[in-house]
């Protein structure tokens, strides 16, 4: 498969950079052609202008230079993956911005799907997963990724991967998951479809 990985953090030095390089060797490894965009430093505008907000009485739809070329770079692709930290249970505002601009009506919903077969969220949390399945926010987590974004734009399969207590991690724990990193990379072909089980 050809993945595009979206590597979403404002310092290249951080755990989540070192997680996706981890994660595409991986992939790589496995046989897959593995490309990256790196959000913070691709100049993209997370904001939806005018140009690209919904013509809703419009079944052509016209939107931005920019969002017209990211569209033509998903086409490119069969997979996709997101490595991003978890901010206020979701996702950074820059990568949201891209989802709201470039997953836009007429190309990813709304008569048309995404070109797209499979999508990995691998996300960065600090907290440990007792606080998570407390008030049941990482089976909410799993249910928007997998069903409210994927499901929802013709993605025939996604997983949604936690990876825990990142604040200040031990140098063991860094180790462990930057295998688990790489372990998903070997294994995004076969991923559990998670949006099945949480549906």
């Amino acid at each position: 498969m050809k993945v595009l990985t979206f590597i979403t953090h404002p310092r290249k030095n951080s755990l989540t950079f070192a997680v996706a390089e981890k994660f595409m060797e991986g992939l790589k490894d496995a046989g897959h052609i593995a490309d990256k965009l790196d959000l913070y430093r691709s100049g993209f505008n997370p904001l939806v202008e005018e140009d690209d907000e919904p013509d809703w009485n419009n079944t052509c739809q016209h939107f931005s230079p920019q969002t017209t070329a990211e569209m033509e770079r998903l086409k490119q692709y069969d997979g996709l993956a997101f490595v991003f930290p978890l901010w206020w249970w979701s996702m950074p505002a820059l990568m949201k911005g891209y989802i709201d601009r470039v997953w836009n009506y007429g190309f990813a919903y709304g008569g048309n799907k995404l070109p797209i077969e499979r999508v990995l969220w691998l996300t960065l949390a600090g907290a440990p997963p007792e606080r998570f399945s407390k008030r049941k926010y990482d089976s909410m987590m799993r249910r928007y990724f997998n069903i409210g974004l994927a499901d929802y734009c013709g993605i025939e399969h996604s997983h949604f991967e936690l990876f825990y207590q990142t604040i200040n991690p031990t140098p063991d724990h860094v180790d462990m998951l930057l295998e688990e990193a790489y372990k998903l990379g070997k294994q995004y072909s076969v991923l559990s479809d998670e949006k099945e089980i949480e549906s």
